[in-house]
């Protein structure tokens, strides 16, 4: 008997009702149209190569679940030579094998940090980076978006405040959202000035930028102070994450570390499949190049048709501003064939609900322009 008379799902019923009434109620869909809208960057989530890789693995009896944590029996050489495979390619001293990038980010931020340290977060960083800083020990502070200044300003507000900790500032190399790139050259000078930790979520750079793909820290992959996280489920095409360090902190996340102490390993098929991800970007340079010549030929075909977008990465926003908006002209270029998704508040800043278009080798220069001359039409009639 509820005394209350009220339900138990009421409360979340009513949550669900202020959401639609905002326009950010989310659903599920499934994948329909021309790929405009995943992570699959270099399109290896489909390759041969990769298939092939996992079938000679498991035909070799390597076992699809680890069957337990790292620190017990789920410790595969698998793991152990992705990782070192991993540090090699990276340039790194070593690396750390997590599920994926949100715990990636949830762990190092949880463990390494500690109590009367700071964390500076650019404003945008991704919502596992905000999780894991309410979460962990240290206090943090929030800096203008790719403003060193803001940065550095931060860092001597907290020291004259009192603050005597180790400072960590934390950024997206590429940011998930905008599609703009860090100005890691700046940070690392602050970062060095200060005696500072930088942690690069290199999630939307991997495999894309740098040499072989190697992300856009691969120069200060060395650095003492730098730590990095390589997510494997977007470019490379499978699922996980690789935390890159020193072996000091690598150690003492095994040590410390709960997400990695007491979560089961992850699947020993997934290291296979990330070894031979990373033998693809040594191997086939051309993947890069076609993107690379795809995001050029996006970006012109955009400003030639008077579409205006803040990025020059394969991250593609188009700013509408009003969610309703957004969504309507979504669901429009979905009816025309095109999987593009509106990306609203919490997710972006209030006031910038947009669609995300993402260029991927799963398109070719033919579906580009007829996906921008659907969104030309489409932005016309949605301003009617």
């Amino acid at each position: 008997m509820n005394p209350t008379g009220i339900g138990k799902a009421d409360r979340y019923a009513r949550a669900l009702h202020a959401l639609k009434d905002d326009n950010r109620l989310r659903t599920l869909k499934p994948r329909v149209g021309i790929d405009f809208t995943s992570n699959d960057y270099l399109a290896l989530a489909s390759s041969p190569r990769m298939k092939n890789a996992v079938l000679a693995a498991l035909e070799a009896g390597i076992p699809i679940g680890a069957g337990g944590s790292r620190l017990l029996r789920g410790n595969c050489e698998e793991h152990e030579h992705l990782e070192a495979e991993a540090a090699r390619f990276f340039g790194a001293e070593t690396a750390l094998f997590f599920g994926g990038g949100y715990v990636a980010n949830f762990a190092v931020l949880t463990t390494l940090p500690q109590r009367g340290d700071l964390l500076v977060l650019d404003s945008l960083v991704h919502a596992s980076i905000h999780e894991g800083a309410r979460a962990g020990r240290a206090e943090y502070r929030i800096s203008a978006h790719n403003d060193p200044q803001s940065v550095e300003n931060t860092i001597r507000d907290w020291r004259s405040q009192g603050g005597i900790g180790r400072i960590w500032i934390v950024v997206e190399s590429v940011y998930s959202m905008d599609g703009d790139f860090a100005p890691l050259k700046d940070l690392t000078q602050i970062a060095s000035g200060h005696d500072a930790f930088l942690m690069v979520d290199e999630a939307h750079a991997t495999g894309v930028y740098g040499e072989q793909g190697r992300g856009l820290t691969a120069p200060y992959e060395r650095n003492d102070n730098l730590v990095v996280i390589h997510t494997c489920g977007k470019a490379l095409g499978a699922a996980g994450a690789l935390v890159t360090t020193s072996a000091a902190m690598r150690d003492f996340m095994v040590n410390r570390c709960r997400p990695f102490i007491f979560a089961t390993a992850p699947s020993p098929l997934m290291a296979v499949a990330i070894r031979e991800a990373l033998l693809i970007l040594q191997q086939e340079p051309e993947r890069r190049q076609r993107l690379a010549k795809l995001v050029a030929f996006t970006h012109r075909e955009m400003k030639a048709r008077g579409l205006q977008s803040p990025s020059e990465s394969q991250i593609v926003p188009y700013i509408v501003g009003d969610n309703a908006q957004a969504m309507q002209l979504a669901s429009a270029m979905q009816a025309h064939g095109f999987d593009i998704r509106g990306i609203r508040p919490p997710t972006v800043p209030s006031g910038t609900a947009r669609l995300r278009i993402s260029l991927t080798l799963n398109v070719e220069e033919q579906d580009v322009r007829a996906m921008l001359d659907a969104l030309v039409e489409q932005t016309r009639v949605g301003s009617r």
